[in-house]
């Protein structure tokens, strides 16, 4: 009998990639980066990645947090999800 490997450790603080996904409206960015730095008041909107879908509809904002704990990575996504705005969070 074989068992699963055990999902490796996080190691805090990190560097932690999140991509979030809707609709490509003119204030999406913003709105999501707002909703960032209030789980870390340190991230640079600067660093943000955007990519579009191939119809232009959908846009994915790719960040890097500083993540402190757990507790902060899903406080931050419920908060992302919670927006109406994301339709998938990363």
């Amino acid at each position: 009998m074989t068992t699963a490997p055990e999902a490796p450790k996080i190691e805090y603080p990190c560097a932690y990639p999140i991509k979030v996904m809707g609709l490509n409206a003119h204030d999406f960015t913003h709105a999501m980066i707002g909703i960032i730095q209030r789980h870390d008041p340190g991230f640079d909107p600067g660093s943000v990645a955007l990519r579009p879908s191939r119809n232009d509809k959908y846009l994915s904002v790719t960040a890097v947090i500083t993540a402190t704990g757990p507790e902060q990575i899903a406080a931050l996504f419920a908060d992302l999800k919670a927006s109406g705005r994301v339709q998938m969070v990363l």
